[in-house]
């Protein structure tokens, strides 16, 4: 499946998330609708809106503005927690004082009184690391922002917790609930040397063409999925992961993944395809499993990078971007599952190697926009995005960050990062949430990580920052991720196995996944005739030379690769061999 470099290079949920890393050096805002608890007169309601107006690395500029939108107060008092370890060092127009990671800040004498409908602004610098949050939570005279306008009874520690109805949707589908485990992936794990280790982790599964709804090749259907789901479910919760993946034209810069459908058959798409799938996710049957679909994977971004003047751009990418299909079908994908009550959509978000730069960043946020808001759909059909699909980008580089500098040179000027703003997949994650979120997505969108072949370990993983002789020596001695190249996607020599699927590893990331199922191929070595829309694409051939999209560099990839979706045992062995955690 397509993967580039630079030179192409829900519905809403009842409550904030907890704070997110916020894009570097760009601003970023919360707002939250809340009361004020007992003030020196009445309970009122507020909306509180918290800016990070600059951010660098050592420290940030913010700016907060609490509106009154209940009854008259004489005296306020405003509470947060910063996430970072940031430590106000000024503030103006209120006093900002500050204990551990809890800040308050009260009013001064000349702006304690707010009118029902008033305002009131202050600001503060702080120290920070160049990646602060916006806080999720404040606190109005003492009682949490959560939208009443009356203060609200702290629950009773001794009542039982109580579980949502079937098919309602939680904040975070993934926290108290395990994920299913694909039999058919399992098995084929379990089967190789050592394999066992790991063939009880939950992984994605594809319904990559219309075949697959009923069970391809004598495979498992959706139903059969559904079904085993049912029996691994028992009495607790369950997540399912479906990947929608079958996009009219799919793919249109790269090969291995075209696909069945050709550019023009939306129709198919919609009635063979969608309409189906949402019919049986639909069924009651399954209405207490919690089904996480991550809706075709690469489609979008392409209609930002290959399309047009870009030195990359394809014919068959241009064809997409004109006649609209992959906005249509995500839309109408989004519009449809997004009816079923304990759906819940995630929508492909690339990765940091291929939209952390400033000309792919936001223009990928506003086509999203786009397609979200297209054939029915709207942003309260998305519930969070996925990065990192099938891609093997570092989840944390810890041994180098954007903010460092070697003898006056930035890390971005590194061959490496090439002026990109991200180092890794969650900062990019985070603050890609927070475009989104700009943009028009509800506040409370979640993210994934697909950490399935992003693990780097092995006896080449750095253990510390690279020689500091240039930024190239400090930022290659130091990265985790070996590729030659950052636009290098398929069936990477020296991948590992990542982070284990984890519910809320980090602030605004919903979970780490394994939404590629490791083993299966990303495309074939060479050109294998195939009854499947799979083609041939030099990137997944060793001796490839390279293009424009990985800088005419090796392809990195493995030989003797089977097509893309297929067992492929020697990449299923060097990922354990150098998984990070190890096995």
């Amino acid at each position: 499946m397509s993967r580039t470099s630079r030179t192409t290079m829900r519905r809403s949920r009842t409550a904030l998330i907890a704070a997110g890393a916020l894009v570097a050096a760009a601003a970023g805002s919360a707002a939250a609708a809340a009361p004020f608890g007992a003030s020196a007169a009445a309970a009122a309601g507020c909306t509180v809106d918290y800016k990070i107006q600059n951010q660098w690395n050592g420290g940030l500029t913010a700016a907060v503005s609490v509106t009154n939108t209940g009854a008259a107060i004489s005296t306020w008092q405003l509470e947060w927690s910063f996430a970072g370890g940031e430590k106000v060092s000024q503030g103006w127009n209120a006093t900002v004082t500050q204990s551990g990671a809890a800040v308050t800040a009260k009013n001064v004498s000349y702006n304690g009184t707010l009118a029902s409908g008033a305002s009131t602004s202050f600001g503060f610098n702080a120290t920070g690391n160049g990646n602060s949050a916006v806080p999720a939570t404040f606190k109005l005279n003492g009682v949490t922002c959560n939208g009443s306008t009356e203060p609200t009874d702290p629950p009773d520690p001794t009542d039982p917790p109580t579980d949502p109805p079937a098919g309602s949707r939680v904040n975070n589908p993934y926290e108290g609930a395990k994920v299913y485990v694909n039999p058919e992936w399992s098995a084929k794990a379990a089967a190789e040397p050592g394999g066992t280790r790991v063939s009880n982790q939950p992984t994605g599964v594809w319904l990559d063409r219309i075949a697959a709804i009923e069970g391809a090749n004598d495979g498992m259907g959706l139903r059969d999925h559904l079904d085993a789901a049912l029996t691994q479910k028992g009495s607790g919760e369950l997540v399912v992961q479906l990947v929608i993946y079958n996009l009219p034209g799919r793919d249109c810069s790269a090969l291995a993944s075209n696909g069945e459908l050709g550019p023009t058959e939306i129709g198919r798409y919609k009635t063979e395809y969608i309409d189906p799938i949402a019919a049986i996710l639909g069924d009651a049957k399954y209405a207490g499993l919690r089904i996480v679909t991550t809706v075709e994977i690469d489609s979008l971004p392409n209609l930002v990078t290959n399309t047009g003047s870009r030195p990359t751009a394809t014919p068959a990418c241009d064809v997409m971007k004109a006649n609209g299909n992959y906005q249509k079908g995500v839309g109408y994908a989004l519009n449809k599952l997004g009816d079923v009550p304990n759906v819940y959509n995630y929508i492909d978000a690339g990765h940091h190697g291929w939209i952390g730069w400033d000309d792919n960043f936001g223009a990928t946020a506003d086509i999203f926009k786009v397609a979200a808001t297209t054939e029915g759909a709207t942003v309260n059909d998305v519930h969070g995005f996925i990065t990192n699909t099938a891609n093997y980008g570092a989840t944390k580089e810890d041994n180098f960050s954007i903010g460092d500098s070697v003898n006056g040179t930035s890390v971005r000027q590194s061959k490496w990062v090439d002026w990109n703003r991200y180092t890794d997949e969650q900062s990019y994650a985070q603050a890609f949430r927070q475009k989104l979120i700009s943009v028009g997505f509800n506040s409370d969108i979640g993210m994934l990580i697909d950490t399935s072949r992003n693990g780097w370990g092995g006896t080449q993983r750095p253990t510390g920052p690279g020689a500091s002789t240039s930024v190239d020596t400090y930022v290659d001695g130091g990265r985790y991720d070996r590729r030659i190249h950052l636009g290098n996607w398929c069936n990477q020599a020296g991948a590992g196995l990542g982070e284990r699927p984890k519910a809320a590893p980090a602030a605004g990331i919903d979970a780490y996944v394994w939404m590629k199922p490791p083993g299966e191929s990303d495309g074939s070595s060479k050109a294998i005739p195939n009854d499947e829309g799979k083609g041939f694409d030099g990137m997944c051939d060793p001796a490839y030379g390279g293009n424009a999209r990985n800088g005419n560099n090796p392809s990195g990839a493995l030989g003797n690769a089977p097509v893309s979706g297929h067992w492929f045992s020697a990449q299923f062995q060097e990922l354990m061999k150098n998984a990070h955690p190890a096995l």
